[in-house]
């Protein structure tokens, strides 16, 4: 495992990606008016709304501002750094040498800086400036969650012989239940599905197919001048040829979505074609954190949770937090808030 250490400013360490570890939503930033306090996941709160601005709690520690100073304060609610920072980032691991026994010590430190000019420091749970910025580690990142499932294989079909049916093979697949095997050809510039009997399973009059696996099942997403369809590996047609855009994606949460736009307007489906988010929005985008960011035909921005929990446009931005379970939003007035996977919402106007 390769670790990287930094003997200059925090600033160069907060630029990367930190996955590692994930936020505490026990307590969850609660705004009221204009002041920020905590309230558990039942919306109780815990810690009275008395600052100016509150982040979520990392290992213990949240950093919190009066004025236009940064502290941190503990879960309790008790003030562990005094205000003095121009800016404070949350507290995370890294890894320090321990020269007595030629190993290393886990440590936790945040980066913060003491003036607007300043740059961000390592300090630790003192609030003290560390002597040497701790090591962090390089494998914290992450693959991508989206994966477009499609495949274009074709060099292993070179071998079949040209015939009055097709003039190439180009991909291939199995059906559940069926003895037959089934092949994605092409008659000229056009594609089509054969099956091993060189039955005509999709008509040859498609600009592109391609196949759609998942588990044990195949879909087939078929192109003809600009517009998009869905078939079964049987060539049925499940959604037919109007729509601009079908875009499969597979959630953190394992099921597999249908990015659909029709008539300029787009929805989510699952592969039973059932219509999971209606097809309203101008624009939907799969997010890591596991949801789908919703951009209204105003430019306001909504969201869909994994549990297909809805959050209507109304918000000016959005931010998925890791874990999936709660976005922090901004509404037209330049007010923060967050929401979670239950639709609660965090904050009182």
């Amino acid at each position: 495992m390769k670790r990287v250490y930094f003997t200059f400013a925090i600033l160069v360490i907060l630029q990367l990606p930190l996955f590692a570890q994930q936020a505490d939503f026990s307590l969850v930033p609660y705004r009221k008016g204009n002041l920020w306090g905590y309230a558990d996941r039942d919306k109780n709160l815990v810690i009275q709304p008395v600052y100016d601005e509150a982040n979520l709690f990392y290992l213990g520690y949240a950093s919190v501002r009066k004025g236009n100073l940064f502290g941190y304060i503990n879960k309790a609610g008790r003030l562990v750094i005094p205000y003095k920072f121009y800016s404070a980032k949350r507290f995370r691991y890294g890894y320090t040498d321990n020269v007595k026994t030629n190993g290393t010590d886990t440590v936790l430190f945040a980066g913060a800086a003491l003036t607007e000019k300043d740059i961000e420091r390592c300090i630790d749970t003192r609030g003290k400036q560390m002597l040497k910025c701790p090591a962090i580690n390089e494998n914290t990142r992450p693959d991508s969650a989206v994966k477009l499932i499609t495949d274009t294989s074709i060099s292993i079909y070179s071998t079949f012989r040209k015939s009055e049916t097709f003039d190439k093979v180009v991909d291939g697949y199995k059906m559940p239940g069926s003895d037959d095997d089934y092949y994605i050809a092409m008659k000229g510039d056009q594609f089509g599905v054969i099956n091993n009997k060189f039955e005509r399973i999709a008509p040859f009059e498609y600009t592109s197919i391609n196949k759609l696996v998942v588990g044990n099942s195949v879909y087939l997403i078929a192109k003809e001048h600009g517009l998009v369809g869905l078939l079964g590996g049987n060539g049925s047609v499940q959604l037919p040829l109007e729509n601009t855009r079908i875009d499969p994606v597979t959630a953190a949460n394992g099921k597999v979505y249908l990015i659909v736009t029709r008539n300029g307007n787009t929805g989510i489906k699952d592969l039973l074609l059932q219509q999971l988010v209606p097809e309203k929005y101008s624009d939907i985008q799969y997010n890591v954190a596991g949801g789908f960011l919703l951009t209204g035909t105003n430019g306001l921005k909504g969201y869909f949770f994994g549990n297909n929990k809805l959050i209507e446009t109304g918000y000016t931005d959005i931010t998925p937090l890791t874990g999936g379970n709660y976005i922090m939003t901004k509404n037209q007035v330049g007010k923060s808030g967050y929401i979670n996977d239950q639709g609660v919402e965090f904050f009182e106007q």
